[in-house]
Order: C-alpha cells, then structure tokens, then sequence
C-alpha cells in the first residue's frame, strides 16, 4: 500500500484497475412512468439480454478514470485494454504503475499472448504492476470507484450494450470534469495490523 503514498508523478501515475459485469435486462411489459403521489410502475417480469463487462482505470491523484464496456473480458481484451491505457490514455508517461488484483488474465503473459513479441516488450517495459493480496483485493481503489459507478448509474435495467455505453460514457465524462481525487487513509502500518494473516512469516 505504500504505492499509494507515492507523491503526483505525471510521468509515472498510479492507475489502479479492476473488472465487473453487469446483466442486461429488458422489459416485457413497459414501465409506467412516476406521477404525482405514485411511484414509476415496475413489471416484475423481465427478459435477459445478455452480459456486459466493465473495464475500470483510475488514476486517484488525478482524479481521473476511463471506464471501456465489452462483450467478454478475456486475456486478449485485458491486453487490448491496457495497450490503449498505455498509448492513448498516458502515451507521455514512462512507466504507468498498474495496481490490480491477481486475477490469471492480469499478467505480462496476456500482452505476448495478445501482440507480436517486439510490441508486447514494450508495452512491458511500460508497466510496474502491483497485484493486491489473495482475499485482499478491496485495496483496489479501482473497486471503490466501480462501487460508486453501480450506484449512480447502472442500478436500473440497462437492455442494451450501446444503452450502457451512453450511460457509462455520460457518468464517466461528469465524473472527470469534477476531477474528484480520493483520499486514501489506510496506510501500510494499517495494513500490517489487520492484514497480517497475508504477510509472510519470516
């Protein structure tokens, strides 16, 4: 956790990353919009669309994020998804200093896997990975935010891929141009405390 002491440092952010999915849901029957004194009508009966991934990045000090939504969330998609952190998202920075969980898509192996050997060793030599514990992947700032982005807006019925991205897109948009920081308080002594089952014993 002491990664996330570390002072501002543009040419060596802090991103944090993490994964969810969400159930698209259609209506049968539609709902009945809210009037004075009566609430928006529900029907119960629901049809299922399918499953859509989430991709979160977020740079806490910057108070920034990017939020991607896929069909899947395999090792290619990771990779493809970190390639465009990489180039598009920080192309200045020199090493981008990844903190994610130990998930077995989230490894050096997805890039090569994913890209011909010359462009995975650089996208390589680009990163600092940082893997939460075993049963410790609260730590993950990125899980706070993805917390927050289910709350806001994707707590209702969502039928469709493109409805989502709009809806993501508009969130993820208004979350950055209020550039909200987080303030991190647990520290590494914090950590050492009630997280002691997970350090080695030395």
């Amino acid at each position: 956790m002491e990664v996330y002491h570390r002072p501002y440092d543009p040419e060596y952010p802090v991103v944090c990353m993490d994964e969810s999915s969400k159930q698209l849901i259609g209506e049968v029957t539609p709902p009945i919009p809210a009037a004075p004194g009566r609430p928006k009508l529900q029907d119960d009966e629901y049809v299922r669309n399918g499953v859509a991934e989430i991709f979160m990045e977020v740079e806490p000090l910057a108070g920034k994020r990017h939020v991607e939504i896929t069909e899947r969330r395999t090792m290619i998609d990771w990779a493809q998804n970190t390639r465009d952190m990489l180039n598009l998202r920080y192309p200045e920075a020199k090493k981008v200093v990844l903190v994610m969980d130990n998930l077995n898509t989230h490894g050096i192996a997805s890039l090569y896997e994913a890209f011909p050997p010359e462009e995975a060793r650089q996208l390589t030599e680009r990163l600092e990975i940082h893997h939460t514990p075993k049963h410790g992947s609260w730590l993950n700032i990125a899980e706070i935010e993805l917390s927050a982005l289910k709350r806001q807006c994707l707590a209702n019925r969502i039928p469709s891929m493109e409805l989502m991205r709009q809806q993501v897109r508009a969130w993820n948009e208004e979350r950055n141009e209020k550039q909200i920081p987080v303030n991190w308080q647990f520290s590494t002594a914090d950590a050492r405390i009630k997280l002691q089952r997970l350090y080695p014993k030395l």
